[in-house]
């Protein structure tokens, strides 16, 4: 795939209006992070200004890229459930089941969006019995990970307790962690897919770790242990250049 490289993210949840003031809807996120990524990726006559983004809402407004007028998308996090049977989530999978039976267009999943493509694909998606990974956290790479991700190892910013139980068939696995065994999965050609959050940053995570406590979603102890790793450092552009290779490889 060549340049300028046409990436359709779809919106499948809309961040707390405070994130949306400072760091805008997920699309502008991820655009953030896909720039950052592209001037750094050391592509000769790539940069940010390869790179035709576009943004959709899934959930309210439900409207989806036309295939012929993209290359690529990318599936962004959510606060939804990737198992429930909202008309929205039914829609998303089905178009994601479209996406994965043809060969031009692929796809790129993140947290809710990487469970997505796993159902998409027919494996288990459920509650994790292994509960939260909250905030920025290490992940065992295979040996498809190291050589899709250029390292050894890798840390991301986690945000989940759900997870995609079992790998779709033809699918490599590039890592796990005690807690979540898929961590990421890879289709040469088709899709690649985390299920950490490489757009999150210090500022977002603080946040949101901040406001389920307050609802109660985490305890005290749980929110200062993820609080006292959320500036730690992380791979989020890494991983983003990792995605933007998986573009323009052959």
């Amino acid at each position: 795939m060549k340049a300028p490289l046409r990436i359709a993210i779809l919106e499948a949840d809309t961040p707390p209006d405070d994130i949306v003031a400072r760091y805008g809807r997920y699309g502008k996120v991820f655009r953030t992070l896909l720039e950052t990524a592209a001037d750094e990726l050391g592509e000769a006559g790539f940069s940010r200004d390869s790179l035709e983004l576009s943004a959709y809402d899934v959930v309210t407004e439900q409207k989806y890229p036309e295939l012929e007028n993209i290359d690529a998308v990318l599936i962004s996090g959510s606060k939804h459930n990737s198992f429930d049977n909202d008309p929205w989530i039914l829609k998303l999978v089905e178009f994601t089941e479209k996406l994965l039976k043809q060969d031009r267009v692929r796809v790129i999943g993140v947290c809710f969006g990487h469970q997505i493509i796993g159902r998409a694909a027919g494996a288990k998606v459920g509650r994790s019995e292994g509960g939260w990974e909250v905030s920025v956290l290490p992940v065992e790479l295979t040996q498809k990970g190291k050589e899709i991700f250029q390292q050894d190892t890798i840390s991301i910013h986690q945000m989940h307790r759900d997870a995609v139980f079992d790998y779709p068939e033809g699918v490599e696995a590039l890592g796990g962690s005690p807690r979540c065994l898929v961590q990421g999965m890879y289709k040469k050609g088709k899709m690649i897919s985390v299920q950490g959050h490489p757009e999150f940053n210090e500022g977002i995570v603080s946040y949101l770790v901040t406001v389920r406590n307050k609802q109660g979603i985490f305890n005290t102890e749980e929110a200062k242990e993820a609080l006292d790793r959320v500036g730690n450092p992380h791979d989020g552009v890494a991983i983003a250049k990792a995605f933007l290779r998986f573009l323009l490889e052959d």
